[in-house]
């Protein structure tokens, strides 16, 4: 007759571990300077029309966090469990407007991750890899940085305004122009583009030029790095 075991006795690792707590605050510690470094990266090399300073603020909770949720787990296996059931009522509803937005998210996620399971150096390895290439691409990329306006316009209703007259006009009026987003639907249209002018004087005749071509277009001018 084969004995009665508990649950510790066939689950291995059921049984709860001590966490260090020097361990544990300093790969915190880490988890928070690296996830800085990361948002600094962002806002200097990423291309994300939204407020890049404002989203890079969330890095640093969401690697700390995550680094703390890994440490209970490793701990304690039947809270890991536990935590599975926890987590599936959790619902990620921030949007996502772009790719890269993402990408900086899942990079953040890894940093808590691989620290709150002591990989200190493999962590530290792939960070510095990945950052040296995001600033290699910023560098073959500079002229596209120097824009430093992100113009978006928005036309509505039958005399809505077309992109090839928007791109004309621009043309004239800026030293550098490229587009980043389109969008149409029905009598709606939007555009953004990344524009660059000489003076001030040069932005205000290209925005009498634009609000020239429909009295329904809205125009708006955001800096491209994110405001402070």
């Amino acid at each position: 007759m084969i004995p009665q075991q508990s649950v510790r006795d066939l689950i291995p690792g059921a049984v709860p571990v001590e966490i260090d707590p020097q361990a544990f605050a300093t790969d915190l510690v880490l988890a928070g300077v690296l996830s800085w470094a990361l948002g600094l990266t962002y806002v200097f090399c990423g291309t994300s029309l939204s407020n890049r300073r404002s989203f890079a603020r969330n890095f640093v909770l969401l690697s700390m966090t995550t680094c703390l949720i890994i440490y209970v787990v490793k701990a304690n296996l039947a809270l890991s469990l536990g935590l599975v059931g926890a987590l599936s009522i959790v619902r990620f509803r921030s949007a996502i407007k772009e790719p890269e937005e993402l990408a900086y998210l899942f990079l953040a996620i890894a940093i808590g991750l691989g620290l709150g399971a002591n990989q200190r150096l493999v962590t530290f390895l792939a960070f510095g890899v990945i950052l040296g290439v995001m600033w290699l691409r910023r560098s073959s990329t500079r002229r596209e940085q120097n824009q430093n306006l992100v113009l978006t316009v928005t036309s509505r209703g039958p005399d809505r305004v077309k992109l090839e007259d928007l791109v004309e006009t621009l043309r004239d009026a800026t030293t550098a122009l490229n587009i980043r987003r389109f969008d149409e639907e029905g009598d709606l249209l939007e555009a953004s583009f990344l524009v660059d002018f000489d003076d001030f004087e040069t932005l205000t005749r290209g925005k009498e030029a634009l609000q020239e071509l429909s009295p329904s277009l809205r125009i708006s001018f955001l800096e491209n790095k994110g405001l402070s």
